[in-house]
């Protein structure tokens, strides 16, 4: 039996989708499909249903399923420990980050990264998702939510401040009641699957009633409707430098959120992992004055 096919069998059972499993291993549907025809021969099993909504596991393929996890498991293993023998600052290095630090934090700082470290190629994978660091889908994370699973070397690097900010033209169209600095005023928030993230959290504890203009899944997209004039939103302090919005609620009476850096334990030893954590944490964390270093 070959791994491969295992690892086609494996993409496929968890998005149950040839499309998306493809865009994943970055190889064709046609490749994805023939690999999984090929291991049900291998092992004369039936594991999926084919249908036009997805690809849903049989009996067998569940059972199937269960052991090549515990198969995948042991390689990631393998390749960890490898990979972290490496003692030359050289390769690529997958970095899990949300979109708004790697797009004012992350790649401003990369060109003087690059300078020191020409042999690493950072690739850098933007979700609010928690990457799977144990099944390598990144090397290193950097989150404002702590995992709390897994065989992982955590460091916090710092915090940041968050504030209720609205544009001048709303404000202007929408006046504060007295006393009142968020009456008569509507948000924008996250969606429930996004209930996690901090500011979320916050709005639910504080507001739970507040009046919502827009639900989005995206950081950027509640700065643009911000912008637009659409209502109020908790953002970070360090990404209104360039925005002409109005503080509604300084970060005093909000909160802030520890920033995390997360590597596999595996790899902590890694040259070319420590010299990009490292680098995070003395060039980005500390690079705006919204954020404090630890």
């Amino acid at each position: 039996m070959d791994w491969n096919d295992l690892r086609y069998f494996l993409a496929v059972a968890r998005t149950g989708s040839l499309t998306q499993a493809s865009s994943d291993l970055r190889v064709s549907q046609s490749t994805v499909g023939r690999r999984v025809i090929e291991l049900e021969k291998a092992i004369g099993m039936t594991l999926f249903q084919r249908h036009p909504t997805g690809y849903f596991l049989t009996d067998d393929g569940r059972e199937v399923l269960r052991h090549a996890e515990l198969v995948e498991d042991r390689v990631m293993a393998l390749e960890l420990g490898v990979a972290g023998r490496d003692d030359k600052p050289a390769g690529t290095v997958r970095l899990a980050t949300s979109e708004n630090l790697a797009t004012d934090l992350v790649i401003p700082a990369l060109p003087a990264f690059r300078e020191r470290y020409p042999g690493i190629c950072l690739e850098i994978i933007t979700s609010t998702v928690t990457a799977e660091l144990g099944r390598r889908e990144a090397d290193i994370a950097l989150r404002v939510v702590r995992p709390t699973r897994g065989n992982l070397k955590v460091r916090r690097v710092g915090h940041m401040t968050y504030s209720v900010y609205g544009s001048r033209d709303y404000l202007a169209r929408h006046p504060c009641i007295e006393g009142e600095p968020l009456g008569g005023r509507h948000f924008i928030t996250w969606d429930d699957s996004h209930g996690f993230m901090p500011a979320a959290a916050w709005l639910m504890r504080e507001h739970p009633r507040c009046k919502v203009a827009l639900v989005t899944s995206s950081l950027p997209t509640q700065i643009a409707a911000v912008r637009a004039g659409l209502g109020l939103a908790v953002i970070p302090d360090f990404l209104v430098a360039k925005e002409d919005f109005i503080r509604v609620v300084p970060p005093e009476q909000m909160f802030s959120a520890e920033v995390w850096l997360v590597t596999h334990a595996d790899l902590a030893a890694s040259a070319r992992v420590r010299a990009v954590a490292d680098f995070i944490a003395e060039h980005m964390v500390g690079a705006d004055p919204c954020l404090s270093v630890f």
